[in-house]
């Protein structure tokens, strides 16, 4: 017997306005029974676990321990600022020539995450390297 991951809890302040940020973010949708005001919020991501924020009663003081690694579709450069203009914040950019590398960014309440090479910069950098 094994245990299944269900889903990736984030502690908040904002359940409702973190996990509008995120469903954003990911093109995926809120669970559609939760609502402005609830304490708890989940996105539906396509597979896998599902994101759950959850209000708890004190700030983010230090660095995430665990955080989401996002890749995407479009090169990193067009993601970051497509998320910066959401209201993700830049925390430091870690690319290098030859597209390596990922960029850190936090989310409007402060939690640290990673967008990494879009698939064509992958293929790009495989090409170099071959």
């Amino acid at each position: 017997m094994v245990s299944v991951v269900e889903n990736i809890a984030i502690d908040c302040a904002d359940a409702y306005g973190l996990a509008r940020f995120w469903s954003e973010a990911t093109g995926r949708p809120l669970d559609p029974e939760d609502g402005p005001g609830d304490p708890e919020v989940q996105v539906l991501l396509a597979e896998g676990p599902v994101l759950h924020f959850n209000e708890v009663p004190e700030p983010k003081s230090v660095k995430n321990r665990i955080h989401l690694c996002l890749r995407p579709e479009t090169a990193c450069e067009e993601e970051m600022q497509r998320l910066l203009a959401l209201g993700a914040t830049l925390v430091t950019d870690r690319r290098a020539p030859g597209c390596m590398g990922w960029v850190v960014l936090a989310d409007p309440e402060g939690n640290e995450f990673c967008v990494l090479r879009g698939t064509a910069e992958r293929e790009e950098a495989r090409a170099v390297i071959s």
